[in-house]
């Protein structure tokens, strides 16, 4: 992992290891030309200083009909950037969905948090400090203020 920064003037974000953004860089690649890995996509999302198209593998998360992006690493760049565009782009190939996107609160994260966590905890649970897809939704809760998750709604 990286380095955990986590106080009252910093909000939580763990960076990844150099290792980790090796993977990410591939997976980033393998989804810009086609190849989703287990449901991966390339987020795109305009840099709020830059103005500039920042890319990122995510893994987009349905429940209940609706679309979700979980900061599974905490208040990362893409989730900063999220915040100020409003909505950004997936892509799978020549496949590019262009969203816009809401911020929930706290007190609606905990279904989304526990089912995200059921399809992608092999991969994310490292970041959640012991929260897992079994944890109560006080658990979950607690940590909700951690983890960003954005509803995204796909332009038609």
């Amino acid at each position: 992992m990286g380095v955990v920064m986590s106080s009252s003037s910093s909000p939580y974000y763990i960076q990844g290891s150099p290792m980790t953004v090796r993977f990410n860089n591939v997976i980033g690649w393998l989804a810009r030309h086609g190849l989703s890995f287990a449901g991966s996509a390339e987020l795109s999302v305009r840099g709020r200083k830059s103005g500039v198209m920042q890319r990122i593998p995510v893994n987009p998360h349905t429940y209940e009909g609706e679309r979700y992006l979980v900061s599974a690493r905490g208040h990362s760049q893409w989730v900063r950037n999220m915040r100020a565009a409003g909505g950004g782009e997936l892509r799978v190939g020549r496949k590019v969905r262009t969203f816009t996107a809401v911020e929930l609160p706290d007190a609606e994260k905990v279904a989304v948090v526990r089912t995200y966590l059921e399809r992608w905890g092999w991969q994310v649970d490292a970041y959640f400090a012991g929260v897992t897809a079994k944890s109560s939704d006080a658990e979950i809760l607690a940590a909700a203020p951690d983890h960003p998750v954005f509803r995204i709604t796909v332009a038609d």
